[in-house]
Order: structure tokens, then sequence, then C-alpha cells
């Protein structure tokens, strides 16, 4: 039926799930054990579908990040988000880009799982908070205390993306040309001071276990990429709401990157290289709130 609630809210649920696991995979198992529940229930008696079912998927989200807390703590390396492919009208919504942007995601990942699903009902979906309450089976003004402090932790750890989109494809461009080039100098004029790069192997491929820090150690590191892989292609693509870039090896998808972009200058590359979580990306996803 194309009038079921769940049918028409399907991409915001799976939004909400994503943005508090960081999971396509684990997003879409909630959204089917969300869709289960649903069908169980009287759906005549219910007022609000929408916060119904956002509560549902939250409870589901939280559950299944207790389960993945062990998995995470135990990953070789950094752990990075699951990259999705979005289209360019993603990053219209400006604020929304941001809120399933790599970088805010990799935030969300320090915050306990109930100040992160606080953040993200609220700063992000903006459901009531006795909506949230409801959700996470916290008082009303418990909520309140908990959106206060995840504010704050967000905050204080968040990139400041204030170039438009243009801007930031014609930095994303003068990046991947210094990459092509391999000159270092080259390399320095598009690097940020404090820049940082991150890269998630998964222990399944090669990758740095520890971000690797400051311009010179980074344009070294980045100037050996063609040595290295003389035949990789490399192509634009809107990776979470931004544009990045894939490399491909021998006509296989071998890493994703996502960039950050302040002041003129690139802030932090986020390189996701692990097989396990690349398999997504050959259709947009459906993201909305």
């Amino acid at each position: 039926m194309t009038d079921d609630p769940f049918v028409t809210h399907r991409s915001l649920l799976f939004t909400v799930a994503y943005e508090l696991l960081g999971s396509a995979a684990d997003a879409e198992d909630v959204v089917q054990e969300t869709w289960l529940r649903w069908d169980r229930v009287d759906q005549s008696e219910i007022e609000d579908p929408r916060a119904y079912l956002a509560r549902i998927v939250t409870r589901q989200s939280l559950n299944r990040l207790r389960t993945v807390k062990r998995r995470r703590e135990e990953y070789v390396g950094e752990w990075l988000p699951e990259p999705l492919l979005t289209s360019p009208d993603v990053a219209e919504d400006v604020e929304f880009a941001e809120s399933v942007s790599i970088a805010m995601l990799t935030v969300l990942e320090t915050l306990k799982p109930a100040e992160r699903a606080v953040f993200v009902l609220k700063e992000v979906f903006d459901f009531g908070y006795d909506d949230i309450a409801t959700a996470i089976e916290k008082s009303p003004a418990a909520t309140r205390q908990i959106a206060h402090r995840a504010r704050e932790h967000v905050a204080a750890r968040r990139p400041r993306i204030e170039v438009d989109r243009s801007e930031q494809q014609r930095v994303v461009d003068r990046f991947m040309a210094a990459i092509e080039s391999g000159e270092v100098q080259l390399l320095l004029d598009v690097l940020a001071p404090d820049i940082v790069l991150v890269a998630d192997g998964g222990g399944e491929v090669g990758a740095a276990l520890r971000p690797i820090r400051g311009p010179k150690t980074v344009a070294r590191l980045l100037s050996n990429f063609r040595s290295i892989v003389p035949d990789a292609q490399v192509s634009s693509m809107w990776v979470n709401g931004a544009p990045g870039a894939r490399i491909e090896l021998d006509g296989a998808l071998d890493t994703v990157i996502s960039l950050v972009v302040e002041n003129g200058r690139v802030s932090r590359i986020y390189s996701m290289r692990n097989p396990r979580k690349l398999g997504g990306l050959d259709a947009e996803a459906n993201l909305s709130r």
C-alpha cells in the first residue's frame, strides 16, 4: 500500500538508523525489524505514525548499538562509518548534509548511545522532547539535560564547514589534481596546517592504524600515490552529502575518500578501505528528514 505510513517514512527511518549506527547494513536490518513491529500493531490507534515509527527505530538502533559495541572495541585500526553514495540534492540542504557527513558521524561515535539518539532526533529531525523521552525511556527533564550535554560535546568537536558546495568541489578538485601530480608542494598548498588523515582498513587491507597528522607528513604520504598504484582509476563521487572521490583498482572499488574543507583547504581526509563497508555504493542511498 502506497499510503502505508511505513512506506511513506521509510527513507526517514533508514536515515535515523544510519545516523545512530554509522552502518548502512545495520540500519537496513533495524528498518526491517521496525517494519515487523509496525505490522503487528493496531495502526488505527496510532495518532502520529511518524513519531511512533521513529520511536521504534530508535529503540531498535540503541539495542543494535549495544550488540556492536564490543565489535567496534576490537576493531583493527580506526573505525570509520560506512560511506554512502548520495545525490547532489542532499548537499542542497546544508544542515542535513552536515548531519550525514563522515566527519559528523565520526563525532557522533564519541557520544554515549542515549546522547547520540537525543542529539540526532532533536537537532536533525526536530522531534519534540516528549517523543524523544519516550523513545529512549527517560523523563522529558532528563532528556533535555542529555540534549544539552550532547550539543556541547558535538559543538566542541564538529568541523566548521562554512564554504558553499561549489567552493568545496573546487578544493576537492585541487586536492585530487595534487595527488595525481605527486608534487609535495602542490599538496602542501591545499592541505590545512592542522590536517588529519584517518584511514579504515579494518584489518582487511593495508591502512594506517592511527590518524596521521601534519601537512608535511600527509603530503609525503600522498605524493607516493601514483608510484604505488600507477593504474588506479580516480573519479569524483558524492559521499554522504559532500564531494568526494573513489579509487578503483583493476575495475574494483578499492577506496572511498571523504574530505572536510575549511578556509579553502582540506582539514580532514577520511579514507575508507575496508571492503566490507564498500559493497553498497552502486546505488544512491535514499536519505530524508
